[in-house]
C-alpha cells in the first residue's frame, strides 16, 4: 500500500446484486492530496457488470484524470461530487442497452 493509500478513507464500498444477474460496484475514497490531473480530493471506481462483463465504468487514475467507459467507449468525464458522481453513473446504466 503507497502512502497516499494508507491515509485515504473509504466513505463507500459496496457491490449490489441485482435480479437479473447483474451487478453494480461502488468504491469510493477521500485522499489526503488530489490525484493528479485531478482537482479533487477523491478516488473511486463505479462499475455495471453485466454477464460477466463491464459495461459502464467511471473512474480515476493518476496521468489520467477522471473518465467513464460506456459500450468500450472512453471520454472524458467532469467530476463535481461524489453524490452527483454516482447520479451520473446510475443513469448511464438506466440508458445502457446490449
Amino acid at each position: 500500500m503507497n502512502d497516499i493509500q494508507s491515509k485515504a478513507i473509504s466513505l463507500l464500498n459496496r457491490c449490489e446484486r441485482r435480479d437479473d444477474g447483474s451487478s453494480v460496484h461502488l468504491v469510493i475514497w477521500k485522499l489526503p492530496t488530489a490525484l493528479l490531473p485531478c482537482q479533487h480530493h477523491f478516488k473511486y471506481r463505479l462499475a455495471y457488470i453485466v454477464n460477466g462483463i463491464c459495461v459502464v465504468r467511471y473512474d480515476n487514475e493518476r496521468g489520467k484524470g477522471d473518465h467513464r467507459h460506456v459500450n468500450g467507449q472512453e471520454e472524458s468525464y467532469l467530476f463535481s461530487t461524489p453524490e452527483q458522481l454516482i447520479r451520473d453513473f446510475r443513469a448511464d446504466i438506466l440508458r445502457w442497452k446490449p
